[in-house]
């Protein structure tokens, strides 16, 4: 019986928010209210919510809204990142937290090896070639950076980066590696992938640089003046991580400088960014939404992962995938 089912608040449904088919899964275990239902009466539905579904990072957890929430047991928020998300504070009121380890990586490492493809062949300037009315002749501007047999460097070598090397072994690429742990002797053979102590080396060595790192403090600005400085000027980079890890100032002077010849980003600060921001007007940078791990079978799996952790806070029972404060157990 609906009745029987608790109560959850999410964005909305439709084209800014969940799928018919992706709600129609939460419809099954809980009544959902949409973020725009809820601001037109919160006093009568802020007690009844006890999940709060994060999809897009909306609605955004602020302490506002969780103060309009008083019955609120859980937030679910779809991804592996809570850098968007205060964690110890949440924690405090008593509020379980959530995320979606294991089903975007997949996703995630098809699509960081889509940009590098993109932007090494040049596949949409080639679109645009293709379109054109007054082109007849493939321009020698289309001529791009040879894939197969290059190097890749990879900064993040967790579960997401390893998927990227091992799409990348497919081309024949010889792959190098930075990241806090290293990797075990198995793991680095089955990929071909060598360890870089020092980024300098990689940066320096590399002719794609890809970011697949899990954010964190220490990370924001990891790729700055100095590091754009060591990459060759025929290097691309791309980033799957977040858009702070890169000093977006010190990258449109890379790309406008020739320091080095392209970039391809998921992931940007802020997103979206201001229509006038010169990356969305260089020639050379390809910019995407954040859509790494937008595939419908990966949405499913993300917002089942959400549904069994949801209903296990709701249950008092172990949640799979909790997220707690850092330093607690």
């Amino acid at each position: 019986m609906a009745a029987d089912k608790p109560w959850a608040l999410i964005s909305e449904v439709g084209e800014n928010g969940y799928r018919e088919d992706l709600a129609m899964m939460i419809k099954e275990h809980f009544q959902i209210v949409p973020f725009s239902d809820f601001l037109q009466n919160p006093d009568f539905y802020g007690p009844k919510i006890q999940v709060l579904f994060i999809w897009k990072f909306c609605p955004e957890v602020t302490p506002s809204l969780l103060a309009l929430l008083p019955s609120l047991r859980v937030v679910s928020s779809s991804g592996t990142g809570t850098d968007h998300l205060d964690i110890p504070y949440i924690h405090s009121l008593g509020v379980k937290m959530t995320n979606t380890l294991h089903v975007v990586s997949d996703a995630t490492a098809d699509f960081a090896m889509g940009l590098l493809l993109a932007s090494a062949r040049k596949i949409c300037d080639g679109q645009e070639v293709a379109k054109s009315p007054n082109i007849v002749i493939v321009p020698h501007t289309l001529l791009g950076t040879e894939v197969t047999g290059s190097t890749l460097g990879i900064i993040g070598m967790g579960e997401i980066g390893y998927k990227i090397a091992q799409r990348s072994k497919g081309f024949d690429m010889k792959i190098l590696y930075h990241n806090r742990n290293r990797r075990s002797a198995e793991d680095e053979a089955a990929v071909g992938a060598t360890y870089c102590e020092n980024l300098d080396d990689l940066l320096k060595m590399s002719d794609f640089v890809m970011l697949s790192l899990r954010f964190s403090p220490e990370s924001v600005g990891l790729i700055g003046h100095r590091e754009l400085s060591l990459m060759k000027r025929t290097a691309i980079l791309i980033n799957v991580s977040r858009g702070l890890v890169v000093d977006q100032e010190a990258l449109v002077q890379a790309l406008q400088s020739g320091a080095i010849q392209a970039a391809a980003l998921d992931v940007t600060y802020p997103e979206p960014l201001p229509r006038d921001h010169p990356l969305l007007h260089l020639p050379n940078a390809l910019i995407t939404p954040h859509m790494g791990t937008y595939s419908v079978n990966t949405a499913k799996k993300i917002l089942q992962k959400m549904l069994d952790n949801s209903l296990a806070a709701i249950k008092g029972l172990p949640i799979p995938d909790e997220v707690k404060p850092q330093g607690d157990a």
